[in-house]
């Protein structure tokens, strides 16, 4: 499975963007997918998380700003990111989880100025 991320740019402290992750095929075959990114210097985290019935997880660093969502007819994940920090900054990735099999998208770059 092909994952594709998009969205990503510049944006100033407060702003908003939205992350897309476009699958090559259905997502229902996922038991979970979910959002990383990945600041220099830093480990990749996870930030955002749904699985295949829907229910959602967030880091502590995003809940109440971050939103994470489905279109399951375009097989599609999105994160909705409001009141961004310039802690926010990272190359945010797109992951999918099935059994054994872990997919990685190659990563959209998110700057948030000052």
């Amino acid at each position: 499975v092909q994952l594709v991320e998009s969205g990503g740019g510049l944006v100033q402290a407060g702003g908003s963007l939205r992350l897309s992750c476009a699958a090559s095929g259905s997502i229902l075959i996922f038991n979970t997918m979910g959002w990383y990114r990945q600041a220099p210097g830093k480990q990749r985290e996870l930030v955002a998380g749904i699985t295949r019935s829907g229910m959602t997880n967030y880091a502590d660093s995003v809940k109440g700003r971050f939103t994470i969502s489905r279109d399951l007819a375009k097989n599609m994940v999105n994160l909705q990111m409001n009141s961004l920090k310039p802690e926010d900054t990272a190359v945010y990735y797109c992951n999918a989880l099935v059994g054994g099999s872990e997919s990685w998208g190659q990563g959209t770059q998110v700057t948030v100025s000052p």
